[in-house]
């Protein structure tokens, strides 16, 4: 993963298919279309010869929930689009149904 930094302004650049679905995963679970988007928060210390890893926690995430969401799988491979701000997803049989702007969105046939 590639981080550049300008200013305040901080962007991620996955280089690898993992890391570009990890990175829409994080995403989702962070932006929220109509209500509150969600931070991330630094926990303890990063010092590059102590630590492997920096570590945050999403604010306003309940661990043991995940994001409050049913588990919800695809039964074949679909499109799935939110009624609200209509973003459109490609979903392959499997994959979990995301939420976005406060609910699941709605598969489409």
């Amino acid at each position: 993963m590639k981080i550049s930094i300008d200013k305040n302004l901080v962007e991620f650049t996955p280089e690898n298919p993992d890391e570009k679905k990890k990175l829409e995963a994080l995403w989702r679970l962070m932006v929220d279309c109509v209500r509150f988007n969600k931070k991330l928060v630094p926990l303890g210390e990063y010092t590059p010869a102590k630590n492997e890893f920096a570590r945050f926690a999403i604010e306003g995430l309940d661990p043991k929930q995940g994001d409050g969401f049913p588990e919800v799988h695809a039964d074949s491979d679909c499109r799935a689009y939110c009624q609200t701000c209509n973003k459109y997803v490609e979903l392959k049989k499997g994959d979990r149904i995301p939420p976005c702007c406060g609910k699941l969105m709605e598969v489409l046939d």
